[in-house]
Formats: C-alpha cells, sequence, structure tokens
C-alpha cells in the first residue's frame, strides 16, 4: 500500500519468493509471522503452519470495494511511518482491485473489476469500506453509474470470504444515525446468504485486519466470532478491563474536568464520558500510530467506534454512559467504581488471611511429607536389622 510495486508479481511466484524480491528475509519474515500468531491468540506451535502457508501460497486475490464512506478506513492503512511485513501482504493483495490506490480511472477501473472477479471467481477475499443506501434506488452512493447495493451483491456472490471493514460496512455508521435520510445499512444487511466477518472501528486498527487476512490464508477459514460477527481475538474484551488507566477506576480516581489535575495525573476518564466500559476493542493492547499511543493514553475518552449503532446509543460523548441496551454499563460501572474503592481494607484483609491459610495448609503439608519419609526411613531401617 506504498504506490506501485516495483516488483510486480511473476506468473506462477509464490508469496515467501516476492516478498525475498522486496528484500523481506527469512528472520523478518518469521517475525512477523510470529506478530500474527500473538495477535490472534494461538500457541506457538502454529507459527510453522502460517509461515509455510503463506510463504507457498501464489498470488492471493483481494478486491476492496469502497461504499459509502470517508475514505477514512483506507488513509488509516496508509499512514504507516514505514513499510512494514504486514504493509507488504496487504500491498500485494489488495492491488487486484481497491480504487483509492488503483491509477486507473472510469471504464478502464471497472473493466479491471469485473476481470479480477472473473478470473478469481470463488477465489478472492472480498473487503468492502462503507455503508449501502437503500433509499430511492440507492441513488445515493453510484459508482459507474450503478448503486452500491448491486457492485455489493455482484462482488459478494464470488467471493470466499468477505470482511466489513470500519464501522460503516458494520452497521452503516454516521451515515446510518438517526433519522438515516439514505437508509444506509452494514454489509450484513444486504448480504444473508454468506457469512459475513466485521472489523469494526472508526477507523479499525490495521493490525487487525492483516491478522484476519493471515488467519484466512493460513487455516483457509475465517477467524472465530462473536455474536455480533467480530473476530474475538481482537473483540473479545472490553477496553475498559485491558485500560492503563484501570487502577484509577477501581481506586475511585476520575477526572471530573478536562485539564484538570487528575487529568494532567493520568486518571480514568469515565467521569467525562469514556464509554470503555461498554465497549470492545483492542485499542489499549495494539494502539495506534506504529504503537505511540492511543485515545485514551492521550487524554481523550473512548466514544465507543467499534459497537453497533454508537452514533445513537453513546451520546452525549463527554457524558457519562447511557443506558446502553444489554450492558446495563453505567449501574454496574458506578457499583463497581463506589464498592472497589470502598473494599480496599477489607480486600487487604482477606487476602492476608488466604494468604496465611495458604502458608498454613503449606506448611502442614510438608509436615506430612517429612514425617512419611522419616516413617519409611525407619521401616527401611527396621528391614535391614531383622
Amino acid at each position: 500500500m506504498h504506490g506501485p510495486s516495483t516488483h510486480p508479481w511473476v506468473e506462477g511466484e509464490t508469496l515467501g519468493t516476492h516478498l525475498e524480491e522486496r528484500g523481506v528475509d527469512r528472520r523478518e519474515f518469521l517475525t512477523f509471522c510470529g506478530k500474527m500468531v500473538a495477535i490472534l491468540g494461538l500457541a506457538n506451535s502454529a507459527l510453522p503452519r502460517m509461515a509455510e502457508a503463506l510463504q507457498s501460497i501464489k498470488r492471493p486475490s483481494v478486491i476492496w470495494i469502497q461504499l459509502q464512506e470517508c475514505t477514512g478506513c483506507v488513509e488509516s492503512l496508509l499512514r504507516s511511518a514505514e513499510p512494514t511485513v504486514g504493509d507488504l501482504v496487504l500491498d500485494v493483495i489488495s492491488l487486484d482491485y481497491q480504487h483509492t490506490l488503483m491509477a486507473a480511472a472510469g471504464s478502464d477501473l471497472e473493466r479491471a473489476l469485473q476481470s479480477s472477479m472473473a478470473e478469481n471467481k470463488g477465489k478472492y477475499v472480498l473487503v468492502v469500506t462503507g455503508s449501502i443506501p437503500t433509499k430511492e434506488n440507492g441513488i445515493y452512493c453510484t459508482i459507474g453509474g450503478r448503486p452500491a447495493q448491486e457492485i455489493l451483491e455482484e462482488a459478494a456472490a464470488g467471493a470466499a470470504a468477505i470482511l466489513a471493514v470500519g464501522a460503516c460496512a458494520y452497521w452503516g455508521s454516521v451515515q446510518a444515525a438517526r433519522p438515516n435520510p439514505t437508509g444506509a445499512v452494514g454489509v450484513r444487511d444486504i448480504i444473508k446468504n454468506k457469512p459475513v466477518l466485521n472489523i469494526p472501528g472508526c477507523p479499525p486498527i490495521g493490525d487487525v485486519i492483516t491478522a484476519t487476512i493471515a488467519h484466512y490464508l493460513t487455516f483457509n477459514r475465517l477467524p472465530e466470532a462473536d455474536g455480533e460477527g467480530r473476530p474475538l481475538f481482537a473483540y473479545g474484551k472490553r477496553i475498559h478491563d485491558q485500560c492503563t488507566r484501570r487502577s484509577h477506576f477501581d481506586a475511585g480516581q476520575f477526572v471530573e474536568v478536562f485539564d484538570d489535575e487528575a487529568a494532567r495525573k493520568g486518571w480514568c476518564l469515565y467521569h467525562v464520558g469514556c464509554k470503555g466500559p461498554a465497549t470492545f476493542s483492542p485499542c489499549p493492547i495494539f494502539l495506534w500510530n506504529t504503537r505511540t499511543s492511543w485515545p485514551i493514553g492521550a487524554g481523550h475518552p473512548c466514544i465507543g467506534c467499534t459497537e453497533p449503532y454508537f452514533w445513537d446509543t453513546m451520546p452525549p460523548f463527554y457524558d457519562r454512559l447511557p443506558g446502553v441496551v444489554g450492558f446495563g454499563v453505567e449501574r454496574r460501572a458506578d457499583i463497581i467504581g463506589a464498592t472497589l474503592a470502598g473494599a480496599v481494607t477489607a480486600g487487604i484483609a482477606l487476602h492476608a488471611t488466604a494468604t496465611g491459610i495458604y502458608q498454613l495448609r503449606h506448611r502442614r503439608q510438608a509436615e506430612a511429607a517429612e514425617g512419611a519419609a522419616t516413617a519409611a526411613a525407619a521401616t527401611k531401617e527396621d528391614s535391614s536389622n531383622g
């Protein structure tokens, strides 16, 4: 994704050979595979399989279509500080069709899409960014004179796997917020006959996209998903449970006004609107801008952009969490904050008691083992004397 390749693919060439031509040595490639295994939460034993699968595949085909959106998802991936193996892999598999990055335009671009779909029918990965307008026959987003829904349905028909990337493709995002004048919906609302894996975020994290594609290429299937169709390896835990400010929440230490003394100390942002308790995302782990920082780390509360319908359920963004259906987060979070802050002494006492019990049990076990060893030695000595 860093401009036209200076090392074009040779017919029959494997990805391993191609990456060598691009200057990626074996050590760097294995390091990348190791990172993907770690991100996916796989055992270390999966590393050889991933390395073998990725290096032996022949030009994996990805068709990336952009519908009703701001292009922020693509821009997020383009803003890398330096080319990495992940960027190169994405670059390699995205060049079949991606109209923001391609030099072609007009009818040439449309022919490239049709040709790519025909040549790789049943084998390509379809990546979709952007929502799909459904009102007034989809006139609010047309490409080459065709509505977005028609383009999506045609591309999905020949796809082996479908990734809905970003909040727009997930559920419609800001376009679908009330009153939703264009009738915007997500990919899963249109494509019903094939599984759709959602990679939400506004924008999503590039590493999640890379790892998802690496998983598919390695195991020939999409990673396990949660009830919202999001990969569990990335969206299986709440931001609140992984947050670097969680200790301040537990201690009842909150920022009350932006730039107050508590904010300067890096205390919890829950009271100024942080939606971390209701948001499932790997932001605290993967970070942004080549792992430099992330919104909460920079002092801004999470707005819950990986959750469905967050434009309607999460505002006001700088007030405490509203009653989000299915979570009951505000009441639970308030109770947790107050209870934990008030029960520190009890917790310490309980820990001390538990530690004492453990030590007593451990001492008794040691004494019993020592007694058994002594008895066994005495028995052996009696036998020898007899």
